[in-house]
This record gives C-alpha cells, structure tokens and sequence, in this order.
C-alpha cells in the first residue's frame, strides 16, 4: 500500500470513533432518563400490593388507604400543566433535574411520614412530577436522535415505565413485605438519587428555547389537535384500563386461576407493555397517525377478543399479554403526536399525554365498575373497553381528517401567493 493511500485512510478512524462516542453517549443518556421513568412506575404501582399492610399501621380503614393511589394520581393531573409551564424557560436538563429531585424528597418524605394524613399529602407531591418529567423527557430523547427515530427514542424513556411493572413493582411489594411496607419508598428514593447522578453525567446541556415562556406553553391549550389528540388518549386508553382494573376478580372466578397465579398475570401484562412499547416505536416512526388507527384497532380487537376467551386458561394466559401489549404501543405514538402538534408549546403539550393517561385509568375502572354493578358480568369491562377504543379511532379519524385539510388549505394558499408573484 502507499503511503499516500495510507494517509487518506488514516483520518477515519476518528470519525468512525467520534460516531461511537456520540452514540455511547446518546444511549446512556436516554437510559438515564428511562430510570426515572423506572422509579416513577415503582411508586405509582407498589402501594397497592403493600395497601393492607399500610392501612393497618396508619389505623385507617381500607377505603382511605384507596385515598394514597388517588391523590398520586390527582397529583399527576395537577403537576404536569402547572409544573411544565413554571419550568418553561429552564433549560430541559435542569428542568428534569429538579423534577427528579422533588420525586426523591417526596418519596423519603413518604417513608418518614408519622401520620394518615402526612403520607396522604407526601404522596400527592410524589404524583406533581410525574407527567412533566415524562414530557421534558421525551423532548429531550426525540431532540438526541435523527427525526425518523422520534418515536423509538420516546418509547425507550416510557419503557423504564413498562419495565417497573415488570421488575420494580414485585421487588419493591417484597422488600416492603420482608422489611416493612415503608422501605418500598427508600427504594424508590435511591432509584431517584441515581437517576439524579445519571442525568447530571450524561445528558446534553441545551438552553432554553428562544421565546419560551408560561404564556407561550399556553398557547397549546388553544390547538384544536391538541385536545383531540388527548382525547384519543383518554378514551381510547380508557378502555385498556376497564380492564386492568379489575383483572384481579376476572381472572380468579371466570378464568378460575387460583389468586397465587395473579404475580404472573399481573407480570405478563408488563412483559406485553414491554414488547408493545418497543414495537409502538417502530411503527410510529414511520406514520405516527398511521400507528394510532392501526394500534387503535389492535386494542379494540384484543379486548372484544379477551372478554370470550377469558373464560378458558391458555387463551386468558395469551390475551393478557396481548391486552398489554396492545395499549403499550399507543404510547409513543400518542407522545409524538402531542409533540408535532403543540408548535413551540413543547413542554406543556408533553407533559399533559400522562395527565390524560391517569384521566383515562380512572374513566376506565370507573366504566369497568358501573357495567359490573348492573350486572352485567366481569367480561363486560372488556366490551366496554373494546366500544372506548373504537370511539377513540374515530376521534382519531376526525383528527387525522382535520390535518389533511389544513395542510391542503395551506397549500391551495401558498400556490395562490406564488402564482400571484
């Protein structure tokens, strides 16, 4: 070989190691962030495995231990407007700092909390960053990555979610069960502490975008697409959780599986959100509209599917990971939808797709529980879900036809001002 064509080959290798690097780098710092989406699902799902054992320290009755899941989730639908628009000129990675770290500090609180009333409030403030973070989060991810891998990087974030239901939650049910219910959130506040060191190392520093301000993130409440697209969510979604809710009593007496079996059940329909998410991604990646009517589709089908089968063993054991897999994979669509049509109210646009997710859990269980009390069986939750997620594909059709026309107006528009030059 020469030495000229040596010397033209040489300057590659640093190239090829700069690429390397960066994607080193860009990978640790989406599972940064994917661990604080680990930590959050913790804490939202493990106080219900360890309720009774909470309930009988505090010396309250069952129903205002039930209070502890609700005000998380009334602090999920309060933080992510309120705490998205109050960050809007922080820089992303500061504002997903001190999200992270107000979680921590509430989740010790939690631990530490004397008395019903502490805890009740400790938990209300654990549920305040929960959709933000997962909204500046996915900002950050989308902006690391080219724009055909949008959605694939916001679903590998939300899978720290779908991971906790899977890992997180049981691990943290038994320490609380070996060691006392309180340690779960100790657990859940190291998982904080840790996400807090990781994103500090590896997540870009970006200022603020020019403009940004609390009446600019407020300018998203006023697009139409918005509200439509969170409407999917709450409806469409609304139908997954008919009948997560209430899986516990579907599977013991009308499949018949015995309670023991209810880990695994509950652990496949993580192992579903887990496969469901990573193929969300992909899918939405090439048509994020296209992936919500398909995806859509896909859960209606499933939960009209499931209220039959659910009757016989294997086929539930099948449906079940279907069930969750089918829902999982609207995430990331549904995230990158809220994040192309916000403009530039990025943030609080981000941060309302888990408000509405936790919209949708409660329009879900409470459905769920008005076709049971009628009498109407427990396969009814999963008819009802399956009627939730066909009138979310036509809210989603309305969408998808409300877009084509704006963009065939604008274009009618700007041939007409080109012709007129």
């Amino acid at each position: 070989m020469s030495s000229s064509a040596h010397s033209s080959a040489a300057p590659s290798a640093p190239v090829v190691g700069s690429v390397e690097r960066r994607r080193g780098w860009v990978a640790m710092a989406i599972i940064a962030l994917a661990t604080g989406g680990f930590g959050i699902g913790t804490t939202e799902f493990a106080i219900m495995g360890l309720l009774s054992d909470a309930v009988e320290e505090l010396e309250v009755s069952l129903p205002q231990g039930g209070y502890l899941i609700s005000a998380y989730a009334l602090g999920v639908v309060v933080g992510a407007p309120v705490l998205a628009m109050v960050g809007a000129r922080w820089p992303r990675k500061h504002m997903a700092l001190a999200l992270m770290i107000l979680f921590t500090a509430a989740n010790v609180s939690s631990y530490f909390a004397r008395d019903y009333e502490w805890l009740l409030v400790a938990r209300f403030v654990s549920g305040l960053p929960h959709g933000a973070y997962f909204g500046v989060a996915a900002l950050i991810a989308a902006s690391l990555v080219a724009p055909t891998m949008r959605a694939r990087a916001v679903a590998w974030v939300m899978l720290g979610l779908s991971v906790a239901n899977v890992a997180g939650v049981p691990l943290a049910t038994w320490l609380g069960q070996q060691f006392g219910w309180r340690l779960m959130f100790i657990f859940v506040g190291v998982i904080g502490l840790l996400t807090i060191v990781l994103i500090t190392r590896y997540v870009p520093f970006e200022r603020a975008a020019a403009g940004s301000s609390m009446r600019t993130e407020l300018g998203a409440l006023k697009r139409g697409q918005v509200w439509l697209t969170l409407l999917i969510g709450i409806v469409g979604f609304g139908g997954f959780f008919a009948v997560y809710s209430y899986i516990d009593p579907t599977i013991t007496q009308v499949t018949g599986l015995p309670g023991a079996t209810l880990p695994l059940i509950v652990g496949l329909y993580g192992a579903g959100m887990i496969a469901g998410n990573i193929l969300g991604g992909r899918i939405a990646d090439r048509s994020v509209m296209g992936s919500i009517y398909v995806c859509m589709t896909a859960v209606a089908l499933v939960l009209l599917t499931f209220s039959w089968a659910v009757q016989f063993v294997w086929p539930a054991v099948l449906m079940v990971f279907l069930v969750g897999a089918s829902g999982a994979t609207l995430i990331p669509a549904l995230q990158t939808r809220l994040m192309d049509v916000a403009g530039d109210a990025q943030s609080l646009a981000a941060s309302l797709n888990h408000a509405a997710l936790n919209v949708a859990n409660a329009l879900g269980a409470f459905l769920g529980g008005v076709v049971i009390s009628a009498g109407w069986g427990l396969t009814a939750p999963a008819r009802v879900g399956a009627a939730l997620a066909v009138l979310g594909l036509l809210i989603a059709f309305i969408s998808g036809r409300l877009q084509r026309r704006t963009h065939a107006s604008a274009a009618v528009e700007a041939e007409r001002i080109s012709g007129s030059r």
